[in-house]
């Protein structure tokens, strides 16, 4: 039992079986000495001259049972079954034939479209698309030009029955709210960007007389698989609302939607995108005026690429892993710049050795030079800190290029005419720097130092993927990581500065939720010790740690790794960015795809949606 064995026939079955085989001569002349009872005769004699069949798991029936009907191959005809049908039978529907077996030239086949497919390509779009133009001949062939595998077609019996456009952009290039000649041109594939990280779907037509064979849902399949052999983040489609048509006047475009989102209502276009795994982003108004159904509108819709892996600008190798570094600083007095100089050197040298991507440092990191400037109040000698400012900036360059390391080099304050900023740097290994101004101020630093606010947030390109500095303060804020998230940001790194335990763990708790609702890493880097003869500065609490949401795929507790509190060390752990993608979709809960957008949604410093 348990084996695949064929069924072995008894001993009388096999005698049975013989002595039908020896007595065919004698059937065989019996038949031909009756012409007259031939036609009766006939089937029964082949059906005994034919040796029995044997199932795997049943004995062999009597041949005679096999043939009580007299026109087997008349029924098996009807029925469609074995053999070709007959001529007399009807053809049928497009859906039945393609269906059942057919001949080698009735399959449909999936293929990239070809310049002399424009013909059929027309005729096709004039045929579905109704109010809405189809391509001209030169825009087509741009199309295929430009990004051939992006352009998919469908053909059943050489016919053109279905098609698909698309092209390649960089996500962080598209505005929120544009239109589908801005995307396209004239149809024109211009902003078609090989190097970039999204695939986004401008077209579909299929054939009305060929629905029902799911040749959308085939095109849909084709886009995906192209989505992930591209290795590209997601797919963009600017969905109809062709239902909304019965409800104008009745509903508003984002009320219709809701509803739409909810199951109360069904759109054929975008309640068949939510089945095919696509997400709600958001409205965009007048995509395309000459969509008279849907008002002109079009729903952003995305679908994350599970099997997406990050890649090194300029290298365009995979990133799997990105070891990261946070440093646990002790503050104390140095009576020259080179001495501070080379208390820095010394942990990115360590690092370096580590073979480290990214080091952090804590805010206010240069806040220990202020033991050089003298006495006096403390918004005086904040703004005395504007001397080194220059050299900060030449030393953290020179280090991350010559240790081959991107450096967050904590934060710095920095005076712009009579106001005090609270900077961050980037200081990549390719020389390049840039800065991220503290965007929430705290009261004491309002009070000692007379720091003012910013008011742009970013998210920074490195050589490992998109990373977003949150200082301190701003990542008690969860409006900021949601926005980093959506900009690509994957790690969130948050220099902070704490005096006691009560105001270091709203950082840290903080920054776990960030981890949890927006699927990131978050590296926390903060400094200890004294400063006792600078006002506003005097103690130090803090534990750097890196983060990571909680869910079963990544470390207990959610904690990569923690430093001891209160002691000068240098914290090492290695990132698995290829869990955050799995996390995304297939992770215990999908707290960044299940945001309820249609009942609360995030703009951007341009008021656009994220």
């Amino acid at each position: 039992m348990g084996q695949d064995r064929q069924a072995k026939p008894s001993a009388k079955t096999a005698a049975k079986a013989t002595a039908k085989v020896a007595a065919k001569p004698a059937r065989k002349a019996a038949a031909k000495a009756k012409p007259a009872a031939k036609a009766t005769a006939k089937p029964a004699a082949k059906a005994i001259a034919k040796p029995a069949k044997e199932s795997p798991s049943k004995s062999a029936k009597p041949v005679s049972s096999r043939a009580k009907s007299t026109k087997p191959a008349q029924s098996a005809a009807k029925r469609g079954v074995g053999g070709r049908v007959s001529g007399q039978a009807k053809k049928g529907t497009v859906a039945e034939r393609v269906k059942r077996p057919q001949r080698a030239r009735n399959k449909l086949e999936v293929r990239q479209l070809r310049r002399d497919d424009f013909p059929q390509l027309q005729a096709l779009q004039t045929l579905c698309l109704d109010s809405i133009p189809g391509w001209t001949e030169t825009a087509f062939i741009d199309q295929v030009k430009r990004f051939p595998e992006g352009q998919i077609c469908i053909t059943f019996e050489d016919r053109l029955v279905a098609c698909s456009s698309t092209l390649i952009i960089d996500r962080s290039d598209l505005q929120g709210q544009h239109s589908f000649e801005e995307l396209v041109p004239g149809g024109m594939l211009e902003n078609h960007d090989p190097d970039g990280d999204t695939l986004y779907g401008i077209d579909i037509c299929v054939d009305p007389r060929f629905r029902g064979l799911r040749l959308a849902r085939r095109l849909y399949d084709a886009r995906q698989r192209l989505t992930r052999e591209k290795n590209l983040r997601s797919m963009l489609i600017a969905g109809r609302m062709p239902g909304f048509a019965k409800f104008k006047g009745k509903l508003t475009p984002k009320q219709y939607l809701a509803r739409v989102a909810k199951g109360k209502l069904r759109d054929q276009v975008i309640t068949a995108q939510m089945a095919n795994g696509f997400q709600i982003e958001y409205i965009i108004s007048g995509y395309l005026p000459s969509d008279r159904p849907s008002g002109g509108n079009a729903v952003l819709m995305e679908w994350s690429n599970p099997d997406f892996v990050a890649r090194r600008r300029g290298k365009r190798k995979d990133i799997q892993d990105v070891r990261v570094s946070a440093v646990q600083y002790q503050m104390r007095p140095v009576s020259s710049f080179e001495d501070f100089e080379q208390q820095c050197e010394f942990f990115v040298d360590t690092a370096s050795d580590y073979r480290c991507d990214f080091i952090c440092f804590p805010e206010l990191l240069t806040n220990q030079l202020l033991s050089l400037v003298g006495p006096g109040q403390p918004v005086e000698c904040a703004r005395r800190l504007g001397q080194f400012t220059e050299r900060y900036q030449a030393m953290f360059t020179r280090l991350a290029i010559k240790y081959n390391i991107n450096i967050i080099g904590g934060t710095h304050i920095v005076s712009e005419g009579d106001l005090l900023f609270n900077d961050a740097y980037l200081f990549r290994r390719d020389g390049s720097y840039a800065t991220q101004r503290k965007l929430h101020i705290t009261p004491s630093e309002a009070r000692w130092w007379g720091i003012s606010p910013g008011d742009k947030f970013q998210v920074f390109d490195t050589d490992c993927g998109p990373i977003s500095i949150l200082i301190c303060y701003d990542v008690e804020f969860p409006e900021l990581a949601r926005l980093a998230r959506a900009k690509g940001a994957q790690i969130i790194f948050v220099p902070f500065n704490t005096d006691i335990r009560p105001a270091y763990l709203r950082v840290r708790n903080c920054a776990q939720a960030r981890c949890i609702e927006n699927n990131v890493y978050c590296v926390l880097s903060g400094p200890i010790g004294n400063l006792p003869e600078v006002e506003g500065t005097d103690i130090h609490y803090a534990q750097a740690c890196i983060l990571t949401p909680n869910d079963i795929s990544f470390s207990r507790d959610g904690i990569g790794a923690e430093a001891t509190p209160n002691v000068e060390t240098l914290l090492v752990h290695e990132i698995d960015v290829s869990l955050l993608r799995w996390n995304l979709t297939h992770g215990s809960v999908r707290t960044w795809l299940d945001r309820r957008t249609d009942l609360y949604r995030l703009l951007d410093q341009s008021g656009e949606p994220v």
